[in-house]
């Protein structure tokens, strides 16, 4: 695949060609994504897969997609943190 895709960087007109296509087809899958977050509809993880396609040819979309896998990692570990206190909380009410 790397073989492939230095062989297009190299061609100016297939270069460009792919980009447009990668970014159209991220683009539209971002899109859809953020339309179903107000509508019914796996709107996240359409909003992670169009940043993952956008983010393999366009560097501000590496970086967003890194803000949001971190923000997706603090958010888990923050649920984790409340169930595990919410669970202390309940073995303390039943020993006493």
């Amino acid at each position: 695949m790397r073989i492939w895709r230095r062989r297009m960087r190299a061609h100016p007109v297939l270069h460009w060609t792919w980009r447009i296509a990668v970014g159209l087809t991220g683009g539209t899958i971002l899109l859809a994504g953020l339309v179903m977050s107000v509508a019914p509809g796996p709107g996240l993880a359409s909003i992670l897969l169009g940043l993952a396609i956008l983010a393999t040819e366009f560097a501000w979309a590496r970086g967003v997609l890194r803000f949001a896998r971190d923000w997706a990692h603090r958010a888990k570990e923050l649920a984790l943190e409340s169930r595990r206190r919410r669970r202390a909380r309940k073995k303390v009410t039943a020993n006493e």
